[in-house]
Protein backbone atom coordinates (compact mmCIF):
# COMPACT_ATOMS: atom_id res chain seq x y z
CA UNK A 1 0.00 0.00 0.00
CA UNK A 2 1.31 3.43 -0.89
CA UNK A 3 2.48 5.51 2.07
CA UNK A 4 0.15 8.37 2.88
CA UNK A 5 1.46 11.93 2.67
CA UNK A 6 1.49 13.74 6.01
CA UNK A 7 2.02 17.41 6.74
CA UNK A 8 5.47 18.70 7.69
CA UNK A 9 6.93 22.25 7.92
CA UNK A 10 8.31 23.75 4.71
CA UNK A 11 11.55 25.69 4.29
CA UNK A 12 10.99 29.42 4.74
CA UNK A 13 12.77 32.60 5.79
CA UNK A 14 11.49 35.99 6.78
CA UNK A 15 10.18 37.74 3.69
CA UNK A 16 11.48 41.17 4.66
CA UNK A 17 15.03 39.84 5.07
CA UNK A 18 14.84 38.08 1.71
CA UNK A 19 13.41 41.21 0.11
CA UNK A 20 16.34 43.22 1.48
CA UNK A 21 18.84 40.82 -0.11
CA UNK A 22 17.00 40.96 -3.46
CA UNK A 23 16.94 44.76 -3.46
CA UNK A 24 20.67 44.83 -2.58
CA UNK A 25 21.43 42.46 -5.47
CA UNK A 26 19.41 44.61 -7.86
CA UNK A 27 21.10 47.86 -6.76
CA UNK A 28 24.58 46.35 -6.94
CA UNK A 29 23.95 44.80 -10.35
CA UNK A 30 22.49 47.98 -11.78
CA UNK A 31 25.45 49.97 -10.47
CA UNK A 32 27.96 47.57 -12.08
CA UNK A 33 26.08 47.49 -15.37
CA UNK A 34 25.77 51.28 -15.45
CA UNK A 35 29.55 51.59 -14.92
CA UNK A 36 30.28 49.20 -17.78
CA UNK A 37 27.83 51.01 -20.08
CA UNK A 38 29.41 54.36 -19.21
CA UNK A 39 32.87 53.05 -20.18
CA UNK A 40 31.53 51.76 -23.48
CA UNK A 41 29.90 55.11 -24.23
CA UNK A 42 33.20 56.87 -23.65
CA UNK A 43 34.86 54.57 -26.19
CA UNK A 44 32.18 55.32 -28.74
CA UNK A 45 32.58 59.07 -28.18
CA UNK A 46 36.33 58.85 -28.94
CA UNK A 47 35.73 56.91 -32.15
CA UNK A 48 37.98 54.01 -31.16
CA UNK A 49 37.26 50.41 -31.78
CA UNK A 50 35.82 48.79 -28.67
CA UNK A 51 38.17 45.82 -28.69
CA UNK A 52 41.31 47.96 -29.01
CA UNK A 53 40.16 50.29 -26.24
CA UNK A 54 39.31 47.52 -23.85
CA UNK A 55 42.63 45.81 -24.52
CA UNK A 56 44.50 49.11 -24.14
CA UNK A 57 43.07 49.99 -20.73
CA UNK A 58 42.48 46.46 -19.46
CA UNK A 59 38.67 46.77 -19.45
CA UNK A 60 37.96 43.33 -20.90
CA UNK A 61 37.44 41.93 -17.39
CA UNK A 62 35.09 44.81 -16.54
CA UNK A 63 32.89 44.06 -19.55
CA UNK A 64 32.89 40.37 -18.66
CA UNK A 65 31.90 41.20 -15.08
CA UNK A 66 29.01 43.34 -16.31
CA UNK A 67 27.77 40.48 -18.48
CA UNK A 68 27.91 38.09 -15.54
CA UNK A 69 26.05 40.52 -13.31
CA UNK A 70 23.33 40.79 -15.93
CA UNK A 71 23.03 37.04 -15.97
CA UNK A 72 22.78 36.99 -12.17
CA UNK A 73 19.92 39.49 -12.33
CA UNK A 74 18.06 37.20 -14.71
CA UNK A 75 18.86 33.89 -13.00
CA UNK A 76 18.64 34.85 -9.31
CA UNK A 77 16.78 38.08 -8.71
CA UNK A 78 13.84 37.80 -11.10
CA UNK A 79 12.90 34.14 -10.31
CA UNK A 80 13.31 34.74 -6.57
CA UNK A 81 10.30 37.06 -6.67
CA UNK A 82 8.08 33.99 -7.14
CA UNK A 83 9.16 32.74 -3.70
CA UNK A 84 7.42 35.49 -1.74
CA UNK A 85 4.06 34.71 -0.14
CA UNK A 86 1.75 35.95 2.59
CA UNK A 87 0.01 33.64 5.08
CA UNK A 88 -3.11 34.83 6.91
CA UNK A 89 -4.01 33.76 10.47
CA UNK A 90 -5.67 30.33 10.72
CA UNK A 91 -4.65 29.46 7.18
CA UNK A 92 -1.98 27.17 5.77
CA UNK A 93 -0.17 27.23 2.43
CA UNK A 94 0.70 23.86 0.89
CA UNK A 95 3.83 24.02 -1.32
CA UNK A 96 4.28 21.79 -4.37
CA UNK A 97 7.58 21.94 -6.25
CA UNK A 98 7.44 20.40 -9.75
CA UNK A 99 4.84 17.85 -8.67
CA UNK A 100 6.36 17.03 -5.26
CA UNK A 101 5.07 18.06 -1.85
CA UNK A 102 7.80 20.01 -0.01
CA UNK A 103 5.94 21.12 3.10
CA UNK A 104 3.34 23.48 4.58
CA UNK A 105 3.65 26.98 6.03
CA UNK A 106 1.22 27.59 8.90
CA UNK A 107 2.74 30.62 10.64
CA UNK A 108 1.05 33.88 9.59
CA UNK A 109 3.24 36.58 8.09
CA UNK A 110 5.35 37.52 5.08
CA UNK A 111 7.70 34.70 3.99
CA UNK A 112 10.09 33.66 1.26
CA UNK A 113 10.42 30.04 0.20
CA UNK A 114 11.66 27.97 -2.72
CA UNK A 115 10.85 29.75 -6.02
CA UNK A 116 8.64 28.20 -8.70
CA UNK A 117 6.48 26.42 -6.12
CA UNK A 118 2.73 26.02 -6.50
CA UNK A 119 1.04 27.52 -3.46
CA UNK A 120 -2.31 26.05 -2.39
CA UNK A 121 -4.02 27.88 0.44
CA UNK A 122 -6.09 25.87 2.92
CA UNK A 123 -8.29 27.26 5.70
CA UNK A 124 -7.67 25.95 9.23
CA UNK A 125 -10.70 27.73 10.68
CA UNK A 126 -13.53 25.91 12.45
CA UNK A 127 -16.46 25.25 10.13
CA UNK A 128 -20.02 23.94 10.44
CA UNK A 129 -21.76 21.42 8.24
CA UNK A 130 -25.55 21.25 8.46
CA UNK A 131 -26.75 18.05 6.86
CA UNK A 132 -29.95 17.76 4.90
CA UNK A 133 -32.97 16.14 6.55
CA UNK A 134 -32.50 12.47 5.69
CA UNK A 135 -35.30 9.90 5.61
CA UNK A 136 -34.12 6.52 6.91
CA UNK A 137 -35.47 3.48 8.77
CA UNK A 138 -34.49 3.07 12.40
CA UNK A 139 -33.52 -0.20 14.10
CA UNK A 140 -37.22 -1.17 14.36
CA UNK A 141 -37.91 -0.44 10.71
CA UNK A 142 -39.91 2.74 11.34
CA UNK A 143 -39.28 5.56 8.82
CA UNK A 144 -37.82 8.62 10.53
CA UNK A 145 -36.36 11.98 9.56
CA UNK A 146 -32.93 12.81 10.94
CA UNK A 147 -30.34 15.56 10.48
CA UNK A 148 -27.19 16.68 12.29
CA UNK A 149 -24.76 19.57 12.61
CA UNK A 150 -21.05 18.76 12.44
CA UNK A 151 -18.34 21.15 13.71
CA UNK A 152 -15.00 20.37 12.05
CA UNK A 153 -11.64 21.81 11.01
CA UNK A 154 -8.60 20.78 8.98
CA UNK A 155 -5.64 19.61 11.09
CA UNK A 156 -3.48 18.08 8.33
CA UNK A 157 -3.28 20.24 5.20
CA UNK A 158 -1.32 17.63 3.22
CA UNK A 159 -3.94 14.93 3.75
CA UNK A 160 -6.86 17.19 2.86
CA UNK A 161 -5.13 18.25 -0.37
CA UNK A 162 -3.62 14.98 -1.58
CA UNK A 163 -5.56 12.12 0.11
CA UNK A 164 -9.00 13.09 -1.27
CA UNK A 165 -10.15 14.91 -4.37
CA UNK A 166 -12.34 17.56 -2.69
CA UNK A 167 -12.16 17.51 1.10
CA UNK A 168 -15.22 19.71 1.66
CA UNK A 169 -17.41 17.47 -0.49
CA UNK A 170 -15.82 14.46 1.23
CA UNK A 171 -16.87 15.84 4.64
CA UNK A 172 -20.44 16.39 3.43
CA UNK A 173 -20.87 12.91 1.92
CA UNK A 174 -19.21 11.04 4.78
CA UNK A 175 -21.22 12.99 7.36
CA UNK A 176 -24.52 12.01 5.76
CA UNK A 177 -23.32 8.40 5.49
CA UNK A 178 -22.41 8.35 9.20
CA UNK A 179 -25.82 9.79 10.14
CA UNK A 180 -27.57 7.05 8.16
CA UNK A 181 -25.39 4.37 9.77
CA UNK A 182 -26.20 5.76 13.22
CA UNK A 183 -29.96 5.86 12.59
CA UNK A 184 -30.23 2.19 11.60
CA UNK A 185 -28.42 1.04 14.78
CA UNK A 186 -30.88 2.59 17.25
CA UNK A 187 -34.67 2.78 17.50
CA UNK A 188 -36.33 6.19 17.50
CA UNK A 189 -37.84 5.56 20.94
CA UNK A 190 -38.08 2.68 23.39
CA UNK A 191 -40.13 2.01 26.55
CA UNK A 192 -38.44 2.96 29.80
CA UNK A 193 -38.88 -0.50 31.25
CA UNK A 194 -37.20 -2.07 28.20
CA UNK A 195 -33.90 -0.33 29.08
CA UNK A 196 -32.94 -0.10 25.38
CA UNK A 197 -30.87 2.89 24.15
CA UNK A 198 -32.73 5.00 21.62
CA UNK A 199 -32.13 8.09 19.51
CA UNK A 200 -34.51 10.19 21.60
CA UNK A 201 -33.69 8.64 24.97
CA UNK A 202 -29.90 9.12 25.19
CA UNK A 203 -28.98 12.28 23.21
CA UNK A 204 -25.52 12.69 24.77
CA UNK A 205 -24.49 9.09 24.04
CA UNK A 206 -25.87 9.38 20.50
CA UNK A 207 -23.83 12.55 19.93
CA UNK A 208 -20.67 10.83 21.20
CA UNK A 209 -21.32 7.81 18.97
CA UNK A 210 -21.88 10.03 15.93
CA UNK A 211 -18.68 11.98 16.65
CA UNK A 212 -16.65 8.77 16.89
CA UNK A 213 -18.17 7.48 13.65
CA UNK A 214 -17.27 10.71 11.87
CA UNK A 215 -13.77 10.79 13.34
CA UNK A 216 -13.05 7.33 11.90
CA UNK A 217 -14.39 8.28 8.47
CA UNK A 218 -12.78 11.72 8.16
CA UNK A 219 -9.35 10.93 9.57
CA UNK A 220 -8.10 9.96 6.11
CA UNK A 221 -8.80 13.53 4.91
CA UNK A 222 -6.90 15.22 7.76
CA UNK A 223 -10.12 16.55 9.30
CA UNK A 224 -10.89 16.68 13.03
CA UNK A 225 -14.49 16.51 14.24
CA UNK A 226 -14.90 18.89 17.18
CA UNK A 227 -18.58 18.24 17.86
CA UNK A 228 -21.49 16.43 16.23
CA UNK A 229 -25.12 16.56 17.38
CA UNK A 230 -28.53 15.73 15.98
CA UNK A 231 -30.34 18.88 14.89
CA UNK A 232 -33.58 17.24 13.71
CA UNK A 233 -35.29 14.01 14.77
CA UNK A 234 -38.90 13.08 13.97
CA UNK A 235 -41.06 10.35 12.58
CA UNK A 236 -41.72 10.44 8.84
CA UNK A 237 -44.96 12.28 7.92
CA UNK A 238 -46.76 9.11 6.82
CA UNK A 239 -46.60 7.59 10.33
CA UNK A 240 -46.26 10.72 12.42
CA UNK A 241 -49.98 10.91 13.36
CA UNK A 242 -50.16 7.24 14.26
CA UNK A 243 -47.02 7.46 16.40
CA UNK A 244 -48.36 10.59 18.06
CA UNK A 245 -51.55 8.77 19.04
CA UNK A 246 -49.47 5.89 20.39
CA UNK A 247 -47.36 8.28 22.46
CA UNK A 248 -50.51 9.98 23.77
CA UNK A 249 -52.03 6.63 24.72
CA UNK A 250 -48.83 5.57 26.44
CA UNK A 251 -48.67 8.86 28.32
CA UNK A 252 -52.31 8.48 29.40
CA UNK A 253 -51.71 4.92 30.61
CA UNK A 254 -48.63 5.96 32.55
CA UNK A 255 -50.54 8.86 34.12
CA UNK A 256 -53.47 6.60 35.07
CA UNK A 257 -51.11 4.07 36.59
CA UNK A 258 -49.49 6.77 38.70
CA UNK A 259 -52.87 8.13 39.80
CA UNK A 260 -54.15 4.68 40.80
CA UNK A 261 -50.98 3.84 42.73
CA UNK A 262 -51.21 7.13 44.60
CA UNK A 263 -54.96 6.71 45.29
CA UNK A 264 -54.54 3.18 46.67
CA UNK A 265 -51.80 4.42 48.96
CA UNK A 266 -53.94 7.26 50.25
CA UNK A 267 -56.93 4.97 50.87
CA UNK A 268 -54.77 2.43 52.68
CA UNK A 269 -53.31 5.16 54.84
CA UNK A 270 -56.80 6.57 55.63
CA UNK A 271 -58.26 3.18 56.60
CA UNK A 272 -55.25 2.35 58.73
CA UNK A 273 -55.50 5.66 60.58
CA UNK A 274 -59.26 5.27 61.17
CA UNK A 275 -58.72 1.81 62.60
CA UNK A 276 -55.72 2.80 64.70
CA UNK A 277 -57.29 5.88 66.31
CA UNK A 278 -60.79 4.28 66.67
CA UNK A 279 -62.41 7.26 65.02
CA UNK A 280 -65.29 5.18 63.70
CA UNK A 281 -66.13 1.47 63.88
CA UNK A 282 -66.96 0.12 60.41
CA UNK A 283 -67.94 -3.35 59.37
CA UNK A 284 -66.55 -4.97 56.26
CA UNK A 285 -69.43 -3.84 54.05
CA UNK A 286 -69.08 -0.19 55.05
CA UNK A 287 -65.30 -0.38 54.70
CA UNK A 288 -65.77 -1.60 51.13
CA UNK A 289 -68.20 1.26 50.47
CA UNK A 290 -65.78 3.81 51.89
CA UNK A 291 -62.88 2.41 49.85
CA UNK A 292 -65.02 2.55 46.73
CA UNK A 293 -66.05 6.16 47.38
CA UNK A 294 -62.51 7.27 48.11
CA UNK A 295 -61.15 5.65 44.96
CA UNK A 296 -63.88 7.23 42.84
CA UNK A 297 -63.11 10.66 44.25
CA UNK A 298 -59.34 10.29 43.89
CA UNK A 299 -59.28 8.76 40.41
CA UNK A 300 -62.13 10.61 38.76
CA UNK A 301 -61.26 12.90 35.83
CA UNK A 302 -64.07 15.33 36.66
CA UNK A 303 -64.91 17.12 39.87
CA UNK A 304 -67.07 14.87 42.12
CA UNK A 305 -70.14 16.10 44.03
CA UNK A 306 -70.34 14.54 47.50
CA UNK A 307 -73.71 13.33 48.84
CA UNK A 308 -74.23 14.23 52.49
CA UNK A 309 -76.28 11.81 54.60
CA UNK A 310 -78.29 13.95 57.04
CA UNK A 311 -79.94 11.02 58.83
CA UNK A 312 -78.73 8.50 61.35
CA UNK A 313 -75.53 6.65 60.69
CA UNK A 314 -77.43 3.35 60.53
CA UNK A 315 -80.55 4.73 58.83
Amino acid sequence: MKQQIREFPAFKINGFIALGFVVAFVIFGIWQLSSAIEDVMQVLDRGLRIGEFLALFGLEETAELGAWLGAILIIIVIPSASGFLTVEPNKAVVLVFFGGYIGTIREPGFWWTVPFTTKRQTSLRVRNFNSKILKVNDAQGSPIEIAAVVVWQVIDSAKCRFAVDDYQEFVAIQSETAIRALAIRYPYDAPDEANIPSLRGIPDEIAASLQEELRTRLEVAGVEVIEARLSHLAYAPEIAQMMLRRQQAKAMIDARKQIIESAVGMVDEAMARLSKENIVDLDEERKAAMVNNLLVVLTSESYTQPVVNAGSLYA
